[in-house]
């Protein structure tokens, strides 16, 4: 899930024609303004916000003179979204930041190079969860995602414990949790905990961590299905990228750190 699958920058002048993708498509714009065509209506954005849109939803970008749109195709964002939709910024530079890292990564293979797709994948994806202010959850649905989001670094948490202590039945609580967040509640909990995962691996501070502490403080009781897990999300296990990251930062270099910007 979030795993960024393609990303492209396009100028004003050369997008391509209405057509659907099998994957989202998340545009954010960098320079100037422009408008997302669809079948029966049309989406004005501007500098610093984003067009999301759902797969096989036809459309097409136009853009003012020295537009310019960073285009990130996922796999599965875990964004409640059922049609296009303008997500405003928050005034930071961080969601630019984001965009430009991933359209980095993507351009440059590697042996990380998957790993830090997913981590800007799932980085790009927090962001616009947090900057979209119209979609409303069921109040059911809402109460599950934040006791999800309070408990899941606790390894102690029973997942299946409190959905059963709500007064709705197990099997209703599932699929509407996963009609409007688009994933099953395990899926989530899973999700945030690897997040976490990939975060603690990818910053500067880890000089005698283990892969068991990495576990536990993401909320896994067990290492192995902890590694498990991580390598089915990301591609590769932790401990190669933990042992690869340090040679990059022994060599005076870091695996995730924004652009520079003008102070």
């Amino acid at each position: 899930m979030n795993l960024i699958v393609s990303a492209v920058q396009r100028s004003a002048a050369d997008h391509p024609s209405r057509r659907a993708y099998t994957d989202w498509e998340f545009a954010f714009c960098t320079e100037g303004s422009g408008v997302c065509h669809l079948e029966d209506a049309s989406l004005a954005f501007a500098k610093g916000e984003t067009v999301a849109v759902p797969p096989l939803v036809p459309h097409e970008f136009t853009g003012e003179k020295g537009s310019r749109i960073i285009h990130v195709f996922t796999d599965r964002p875990t964004l409640p979204l059922k049609r296009p939709t303008v997500i405003s910024g928050d005034g930071t530079p961080w969601l630019q930041h984001a965009f430009e890292a991933a359209l980095h990564h993507f351009e440059t293979p590697g042996e990380e190079q998957k790993l830090l797709l997913a981590a800007y994948g799932n980085l790009i994806v927090c962001y616009l969860a947090a900057s979209h202010k119209d979609h409303r959850l069921s109040r059911v649905v809402e109460i599950i995602r934040l006791e999800i989001n309070a408990q899941y670094i606790d390894p102690g948490f029973e997942l299946d414990r409190f959905l059963s202590e709500l007064p709705f039945n197990y099997d209703y609580l599932r699929k509407l949790f996963q009609k409007e967040m688009g994933i099953t509640p395990l899926q989530y909990l899973i999700s945030l905990r690897l997040q976490t995962a990939a975060e603690a691996l990818l910053s500067a501070e880890k000089e005698g961590v283990s892969m068991a502490d990495i576990a536990r403080m993401c909320g896994f009781r067990e290492p192995l299905y902890f590694s498990r897990m991580f390598k089915k999300q990301y591609g590769v296990a932790p401990s190669f990228y933990l042992r690869s990251d340090k040679k990059q930062r022994a060599d005076g270099k870091t695996a995730f750190s924004p652009p520079e910007t003008d102070a």
